[in-house]
Parts: structure tokens; sequence; C-alpha cells
């Protein structure tokens, strides 16, 4: 539900914020909560948070030095200070294929790109770093269908790799076709977390009103 926590849930998720409990959150089974996001991503986290200028992607910068931003220590793109230009070049043209990106080339600034390549573009800078887990907050806001079909796919692909996906959005249809466990969010608490399979859209319907069942806990 808009507005509840969900940007609160990915701040935390991704270490943009530390929780108080540090085993409130793990990666493989080791306690992160406490651990800042590089250290997190270190560990194989990677994140996407709703916000694609000025969060995920700095607009003045080319497409490649925005690479740098999350990629730059699982890629080795920074050697004795020093950033690796051409790595973060190359890395940028590997997303840009990938991705079907429309875009000049790494050198284009991420301004130029319309909402859709650049949330693509966004995506697969992460993706690519094959990350263990990967959460992604509304994944194709604004983006049209063309781009919501691709993101969609590689959200599945990277899933079926073995990495863990934890999709924060506020399509419910969105999360009904990419998820196999769904949970909501309402006014700080996360309900009990049910298989989407067979799930009752009643009982969805009725949490996302507000009427927590038994399980519901505060988000971290």
């Amino acid at each position: 539900v808009a507005g509840n926590g969900q940007n609160a849930l990915l701040l935390a998720i991704s270490g943009e914020e530390l929780s108080r409990h540090p085993e409130a959150i793990s990666i493989d089974g080791a306690p992160v909560g406490g651990l800042p996001a590089k250290q997190r991503r270190l560990k194989g986290l990677a994140s996407v948070p709703e916000e694609r200028n000025g969060h995920a992607a700095v607009p003045e910068f080319t497409l490649a030095d925005n690479t740098v931003l999350t990629a730059r220590d699982r890629l080795g793109m920074v050697s004795a200070g020093m950033i690796k230009s051409s790595s973060a070049r190359t890395y940028a043209g590997e997303v840009i294929t990938a991705f079907a990106v429309k875009a000049l080339g790494p050198g284009s600034t991420a301004g130029s790109l319309s909402g859709g390549n650049l949330q693509k573009y966004i995506m697969g800078r992460e993706i690519l770093q094959k990350p263990s887990v990967l959460v992604v907050s509304q994944p194709t806001w604004g983006v049209d269908a063309g781009a919501a079909a691709a993101i969609h796919q590689a959200i599945i692909d990277l899933a079926a790799a073995g990495s863990a996906v934890v999709v924060i959005s506020q399509d419910l249809d969105e999360l009904l076709s990419l998820c196999d466990t769904l949970a909501v969010i309402n006014g700080g608490r996360l309900s009990k977390p049910m298989q989407v399979e067979g799930a009752d859209i009643e009982e969805i319907g009725l949490l996302m009103g507000g009427i927590h069942g038994e399980g519901a806990v505060h988000a971290v």
C-alpha cells in the first residue's frame, strides 16, 4: 500500500539505513543489519530504488560513470584510489547490449535517456553483477509496456538462476505475476507471508485495508 513503509523497507534492506537489530537482516545466514550499503554489496546484495534520477542514477553523469556508483567494488573498477574508466565503459556497453537500452553509448548521460531505457539500464547494471540478493522498488513504475516486459523477464531469469529477489511494488498484478511469496505492508506492519499460488485475493484486500491477520509484525 503506497506510503506505508515500502521506501523504509528498501532503505533498511539495502543498508542506506542501519537496523538497530543486526540479526533482523541476513545474507546467506550472516547478520548484516548493522553493515552499511557498501559492505552489503560486497556480500552479494544489489538494490534498485524507486527514484531513477537522483537516487539510482545521477542524470548529469555518463552511463559509464553511473556504473561506478554500485559496481566499482564488486567488479574492481577502482585501483589505487583511481577509477578504471575503461572497465566502466566496457561494463556500461555490456549493460546497454544485454538489456537493449536505446542510447548512443556509454558516454551518453543518464538524463538523456527515456524513463524506460534508464530503468532498463539501472536494472541491467545491478543484474549483470549476478547478486545473490536483489531488492527492487517499483521496478516498472512509469515505463512503457515493452520496457516493463523486458524488466519482468530479467527479474524472472535472475530468480531462476538462483538469486533471491525482493520486489516492492504498489501494483498487485505485477506482484502476483512475478513472485512466489507475498506479504503486505500497511501502517508500518508486515503481514504474515503467503504463497502466491492459491492466494486469497479477498484476504490480500483485507490486509491492504489494514486488517492484519495472525503473524503481522512491525517492519524493520
